[in-house]
């Protein structure tokens, strides 16, 4: 699989068909998985991280419930290889800038990855469009119980699935949902979401995951406790109370901006409109944020010219990695910025 395959089109996961796709972009399912008889990454050296890279590696595509799916040496990789993979949400930061033998297997629709020799031995990860936390755990769990029917994993009766960060232990699992909240920012709301995650053990983050910022108004919203609390009660949560919470708020906040702030709003979204259509220069931070604002502006009707299938799809194509991938060379940031005002000017007008 050449990654040119991928980096003209939109995820799979970024799919504005489904329902409350307006709000809740994506779901996620992890789990964290390490091999009994091996230490921990962090205690290895490269012949062990090669050896159970190899062993994994072969497990997993030897499965054949995947699909069409393909290896990607991450260490042989270039840096924008890298940085590629982590704009499409298939490999995270420690993993890129991991050291040693290490790599990823990812189906070609991009709704799975596995990442060997991560901070973990391996990281299986599910996604899918929208809230469908409950077809990522099926998926996932089938997943999970085939490769432990090849493989031993390093499990404790008392603490469950041994990990490399105790916050992991137990059932390894991560739930994360990926969401759009332009309302509950532009109303200053965002502080109360972020006390109440952190009463509930949630934690959210940026786009990109851990130790990033929020570009563009999305947030990604994470279980922190996976000791002592069962993956389906975790899931339910999520998909029943959690999120759905989150999104009323989030209409309820739009429905405040357009019943007492309609100027406002409109402006804001015309404004984000004439500079996107005209910019000679943009920077990835300010095309995010102005898209953002543009995909808030077509969700609630107020512009009916663009499909929101243009917004998503230049979420990805302006990713600084994305943009120098299809020109097929590096670029500066100068000329990064010339690209990506040239992109954006090519798809809305």
């Amino acid at each position: 699989m050449r990654l040119t395959d991928l980096s003209t089109k939109t995820s799979q996961w970024f799919d504005p068909s489904v329902p409350l796709s307006d709000i809740v972009v994506s779901s996620r399912i992890r789990l964290a998985r390490n091999l009994a008889g091996h230490r921990f990454i962090s205690r290895c050296d490269d012949k062990e991280k090669q050896d159970i890279l190899q062993t994994l590696k072969e497990i997993i595509l030897s499965l054949g419930q995947l699909g069409d799916i393909a290896f990607i040496d991450i260490a042989g990789g270039s840096g924008l290889e890298r940085d590629f993979l982590i704009e499409r949400q298939l490999i995270s930061r420690n993993l890129a800038v991991g050291q040693g033998p290490r790599g990823v297997v990812i189906a070609k629709n991009e709704l799975f990855a596995a990442q060997i020799n991560e901070e973990d031995h391996l990281r299986l990860c599910v996604l899918a469009p929208g809230l469908n936390l409950d077809k990522c755990w099926q998926q996932i769990s089938r997943i999970d119980d085939a490769i432990g029917e090849k493989i031993e994993y390093a499990f404790s009766h008392r603490y469950g699935f041994l990990t490399a960060c105790p916050t992991n232990l137990g059932t390894g699992i991560r739930v994360s949902v990926m969401m759009h909240l332009p309302g509950l920012k532009m109303t200053d709301q965002l502080k109360k979401l972020f006390e109440s995650a952190k009463d509930m053990n949630l934690t959210v983050r940026g786009l990109f995951g851990e130790g990033t910022e929020a570009v563009g108004d999305f947030f990604q919203i994470s279980n922190q406790v996976t000791l002592g609390i069962s993956e389906e009660q975790i899931i339910e949560d999520f998909q029943t109370l959690i999120i759905p919470k989150v999104v009323e708020y989030e209409r309820i906040a739009r429905d405040r901006l357009l019943a007492k702030d309609a100027n406002i709003l409109d402006d804001k979204i015309a404004r984000a409109l004439a500079v996107l259509k005209n910019a000679r220069l943009i920077s990835s931070h300010e095309a995010m944020f102005l898209l953002s604002n543009l995909r808030m502006g077509i969700n609630m009707g107020r512009i009916k010219e663009i499909s929101i299938d243009t917004i998503n799809e230049l979420f990805l194509l302006t990713q600084p990695a994305h943009l120098q991938i299809n020109k097929g060379r590096p670029l500066n940031a100068e000329q990064r910025d010339i690209l990506r005002a040239e992109t954006l000017r090519a798809k809305l007008n």
